[in-house]
């Protein structure tokens, strides 16, 4: 390999390289960006400095790595969300933008519900933890409770909570078991809700690294939303909110689950900034 001395080159380099190995060439940046420990001001200033070889050979590890599928929030340990920065790994699902969007409605919707700001809000299944923590971080005087199956998710998501101060009680066990002891104002769940005949239609950076336990579900991935579905009705207030991200095909499906469930209720799908539906929520007045 030809000696690279300043950090364009080094830069310049490794965005063909992923661009041959059919990776976004922005890869690049970012890893570099995080290689140096630079903010993106401080990286573009930086462009014509020298690089010292170590520095460079670590680098490059992680492009071959990303190159053979490693997602880059793997090889960084983080994850932006909601204009925060969350720690994530192999124990975790990484956080995706649409989320954000369960997050905005569920505010709003909050607003106009309790207006006092203090609702009991539960997250199922919260994964490394950005729902709830986010939630709380948004509304100070809400009492937060996450749920996870996986005891590894919930420890990457007290670290993260803990990142931000936001006191949550976190519980292990499978979906609403955990939260049977009272009842709830809000309800979220970003649930595992891709079919297992989907696998191959994945990326490999999600398929091969993500863990599956947070991506897949049986029913062709509806299984979680039916068996939250019958859970839910025993635990949710009057006013109540039921908000889940769903996959883009699943809307009528989840739409159908949570009218049987509560026949009262408005229930409605909300398409994300692609026109794709992405949520499904519920309003038990």
């Amino acid at each position: 390999m030809t000696e690279v001395k300043r950090v364009f080159e080094a830069l310049n380099r490794a965005s063909s390289f992923l661009k041959d190995h059919g990776r976004e060439e922005n890869a690049a940046r970012i890893l570099l960006q995080h290689q140096l420990g630079m903010s993106q001001a401080a990286f573009l200033a930086s462009l014509r400095d020298e690089m010292a070889p170590e520095t460079f050979e670590a680098f490059w590890r992680n492009i071959e790595e990303h190159a053979a599928g490693v997602p880059i929030q793997h090889l960084t340990g983080i994850e932006e969300f909601y204009g925060r920065t969350f720690s994530v790994n192999r124990d975790v699902l990484i956080p995706r933008p649409e989320t954000e969007e369960l997050i905005e409605e569920t505010l709003q919707l909050a607003a106009k519900y309790f207006p006092d700001q203090k609702p009991s809000i539960a997250d199922i299944g919260t994964g490394s933890g950005v729902i709830a923590i986010t939630m709380k971080c948004e509304m100070p005087g809400a009492a937060v409770t996450a749920t996870d199956i996986s005891a590894q998710a919930l420890e990457t998501a007290k670290a993260n909570a803990a990142r931000f101060g936001a006191d949550i009680d976190f519980k292990l066990g499978d979906l609403a078991e955990p939260l049977q002891d009272r009842k709830w104002d809000i309800v979220l769940s970003n649930p595992p809700y891709i079919a297992h005949r989907e696998a191959d239609s994945l990326s490999d950076t999600v398929r091969d690294f993500e863990p599956h336990q947070a991506l897949f579900a049986e029913k062709d991935g509806l299984a979680l939303y039916e068996k939250m579905a019958r859970q839910l009705p025993d635990i949710l207030n009057k006013p109540g909110i039921i908000g889940f991200e769903i996959g883009h095909e699943q809307g009528k499906a989840v739409e159908t689950l949570l009218r049987e469930a509560f026949p009262q209720a408005k229930v409605y799908v909300k398409k994300d900034i692609n026109r794709n539906d992405r949520m499904v929520f519920c309003i038990n007045e």
